[in-house]
């Protein structure tokens, strides 16, 4: 996510369509059905944007809700169903305005769309059920995107852990290095990289942190 600021839709969608096919590789490798990944029910309740959108933004088309306003309702209506009490209920309007910090009259114009809301109502809101900041205002494509990164991120975590259990087998000693160290893993981010000129980036940094980290010689 872009910590509430939100990504123009053109650049959001582009930015979803490579995620998509990070994650499809990685799924691929690690030999994890596409449905479980793709799980639209998962996706839409991690990202507040409606199942029926998740599909229609997967199967690569243009979709999503243009109005700042209507995505705050979907996305509040979906956190209400979704982020339960611990008894099992939904927060009453008064229990959202008290930890929101603000009156109960302004809880129930946002909730039932007779107010717009303003990034303070939002950042209170998203502060009350515990969501990241841009959940109640990212564009669509830019919500999915957000929620497909987490999967990625478990998604490399797990090649991680089986490329770990696997160098404990290989007698290669540089392939065990190579494991132990994670090279295979530093490696394999920077493959999905867009350009060369994003890599020669990486390589650039992983220079400087070397040379920071480089002990004094005695």
């Amino acid at each position: 996510m872009t910590d509430g600021y939100e990504v123009p839709g053109a650049t959001a969608t582009v930015l979803l369509s490579a995620v998509v096919v990070r994650v499809t590789a990685l799924a691929d490798r690690l030999g994890v059905p596409h449905a479980e990944v793709f799980h639209t029910g998962r996706l839409s309740v991690a990202s507040g944007v409606p199942e029926s959108v998740v599909k229609a933004l997967l199967s690569g088309q243009s979709a999503g809700e243009p109005d700042l306003q209507a995505r705050f309702l979907q996305r509040l209506g979906l956190l209400r169903r979704t982020r339960l009490k611990p008894n099992g209920r939904k927060y009453t309007q008064q229990e959202i305005a008290d930890g929101a910090g603000m009156s109960r009259q302004q809880a129930g114009a946002l909730i039932n769309g007779d107010r717009r809301p303003t990034m303070e109502h939002c950042d209170a809101i998203q502060r009350f059920f515990r969501v990241h900041a841009g959940f109640l205002t990212a564009e669509d494509p830019e919500a999915l995107a957000g929620a497909l990164r987490a999967s990625e991120q478990e998604l490399l975590q797990q090649l991680a852990d089986r490329e770990r259990e696997a160098a404990r087998t290989v007698d290669d000693p540089l392939e065990r290095l190579l494991q132990d160290h994670g090279v295979r893993g530093i490696a394999w981010r920077a493959a999905q990289l867009p350009s060369d000129q994003h890599r020669d980036k990486v390589a650039e940094w992983l220079d400087m942190l070397l040379e920071s980290v480089k002990r004094p010689e005695s």
